[in-house]
């Protein structure tokens, strides 16, 4: 039997959204009680992706970036280069997780990372997610499927937020959005996702 506090961490690059998804859901759905836990780092070129309940009056324009419905849950949000995405694939039962907790545990990782460049960020009752001010920094959205989650969070690190102006971000009219590079902070995405790896591993439960 796999050990609980097994993690794989995986570093695929800059991969189009949709092969992405399409590997999460392979590896979801053939995944067996010894398959190791993994976190996928990566990075999308431009692609607007609307929830399960995402509502299409949310994206407020039309441009070239391609819009893909999805199988997780939450509104329409925007993936971009500079923007770092973690994919969460964790087996709930086996760490003993509720889909709340990991949700919290997810936001809580992003804080502590933010923390570590002097920023204060925090997460907000209803709107998952995490916030610096008025400003949102980081979106989470899931999927579970037979007790395994899939997708994940994207951290705005260093790129054009402009396409987040064309879409109510998350569902929310007018809500702002921001990144590390706004408060001065201009490590590659590799440095940055290894800072939040660290703080997954140290809160994702051993058992």
């Amino acid at each position: 039997m796999v050990e609980r506090s097994a993690l794989l961490v995986k570093r695929p690059g800059r991969v189009e959204y949709a092969a992405a998804w399409e590997a999460m859901r392979a590896f979801t759905a053939t995944r067996t009680p010894d398959t190791l836990d993994e976190i996928w780092l990566v990075e999308h070129p431009p692609v607007y992706t609307l929830g399960q309940a995402g509502r299409a009056e949310h994206l407020l324009r039309e441009s070239d970036i391609p819009l893909l419905k999805t199988d997780r849950g939450g509104q329409i949000t925007y993936h971009g280069p500079g923007q770092l995405v973690a994919y969460v694939l964790i087996d709930l039962a086996r760490r003993g997780l509720k889909v709340r907790q990991l949700v919290s545990i997810m936001e809580q990782a992003l804080i502590d990372c933010l923390a570590e460049y002097g920023i204060a960020a925090e997460r907000r009752a209803g709107a998952p997610g995490v916030y610096v001010g008025e400003a949102k920094i980081a979106a989470l959205g899931l999927r579970v499927r037979q007790g395994r989650s899939y997708h994940g969070l994207a951290l705005n690190v260093d790129m054009d937020l402009a396409p987040f102006a064309w879409i109510n971000p998350c569902g929310y009219e007018g809500l702002v959005t921001t990144q590390l590079a706004d408060f001065g902070v201009h490590e590659t995405l590799d440095a940055v996702g290894a800072r939040l790896i660290g703080h997954l591993q140290r809160l994702l439960p051993l058992s």
